[in-house]
């Protein structure tokens, strides 16, 4: 019995209905076939095909006889074809031969669209909180001897939140300074600052957390975020769907400066059309100078300073999102050609 049975081959896939669009530009020396690899991200797979990895939902030829065809597995032959003089690429079948029930595999063992252990500090570490998050979120109500502060192998009282078993663990995050968006001046949330971690040792109200591991003290009024708390992964990274014009305007882990693979909060979010997978170039914002060598109306050169000018932004590197709340997103930094600051503007592709 084939091992692929499930999947159709390309070949005899049922012809879709494609749509007229622009060529895609191909990337130089694109492979004709490509299997995939265990840690490959859809991303990285994107770049071996497409000169720019967001075009990839315009060719991936989607089988509708496969189940979860949007999945990408390891293993996985990934084939490029034309069709109706388009490029467009397709699931050939598996390099691994294994039996039909071998090939039944978990979704979470797909391929992701940007690297997990990039982002797994992010997920229970400093961040930006909404005050609608901070609402929700359990509290410390107090230190268990009445202490003013409380480290590591001390206990707190917690209130709030939904019920949780004993054992869960829990970011203790600190809610520090606001966060400004330059564009309206308006609060768009709050400075996360990471205190620790502990574990649930009682359920009650209020209901009693252990500290098990702290990098400064933990507070009364500061925050428990769960780290069971997950994010879907399995999105393709894609042009958004609006126009965008936003800035950065924080780096999780507060360098000055940004590289590739960190984390930065965008000042566009979920009502701005924002989306999970979206990917938005970054400019440099273009600095000031003065211009000491052009004459004046009289015909002069000026004697101090000069015209004020405004060089162009110039492009830095590419984010991806892959977390938006109402009014920020979270996105990936997954090139970055010249140094990438706070303010720098994150604009549609």
């Amino acid at each position: 019995m084939d091992p692929n049975a499930n999947r159709t081959s390309a070949q005899t896939a049922p012809q879709q209905n494609i749509q007229p669009l622009n060529r895609v530009p191909l990337a130089s020396g694109h492979p004709d076939e490509y299997v995939v690899k265990r840690g490959d991200t859809l991303w990285d797979i994107a770049g071996q095909f497409l000169q720019d990895p967001w075009h990839w939902p315009e060719v991936w030829y989607v089988n509708p006889q496969v189940e979860n065809p949007h999945l990408i597995y390891p293993g996985d032959v990934l084939a490029l074809v034309m069709i109706d003089g388009q490029p467009r690429i397709t699931l050939r079948g598996s390099a691994y031969r294994l039996s039909p029930q071998a090939r039944i595999t978990p979704l979470d063992a797909a391929v992701t669209s940007i690297p997990y252990e990039q982002i797994a500090s992010f997920l229970s570490r400093g961040m930006v909180l909404e005050r609608s998050q901070i609402d929700s979120l359990p509290y410390v109500l107090a230190t268990r001897g009445q202490r003013m502060i409380a480290a590591a192998g001390n206990d707190v009282y917690v209130r709030g939140g939904e019920p949780a078993a004993p054992g869960t663990r829990y970011s203790i995050v600190h809610v520090g300074d606001e966060l400004v968006d330059p564009d309206d001046n308006k609060v768009v949330g709050y400075q996360g600052i990471f205190v620790g971690e502990g574990a649930l040792s009682r359920g009650g109200d209020p209901a009693t957390v252990s500290l098990t591991d702290t990098n400064r003290e933990a507070l009364t009024g500061d925050r428990l975020i769960p780290e069971s708390v997950d994010i879907p992964l399995n999105f393709f990274p894609k042009a958004p769907d609006t126009d965008v014009d936003g800035k950065i305007i924080s780096v999780v882990d507060g360098v000055s400066l940004i590289g590739q693979y960190q984390v930065v909060v965008l000042n566009r979010g979920a009502r701005d059309g924002i989306a999970p997978g979206d990917v938005l170039t970054v400019f440099q914002s273009g600095e000031e100078v003065r211009d000491r060598f052009a004459r004046g109306s009289d015909g002069f050169l000026p004697s101090f300073g000069g015209e004020k000018v405004r060089l162009p932004d110039e492009q830095a590197g590419t984010v991806m999102v892959f977390k938006v709340y109402d009014r920020i997103g979270y996105g990936l930094v997954m090139q970055a050609t010249s140094e990438i600051r706070v303010f720098d503007a994150v604009r549609s592709p």
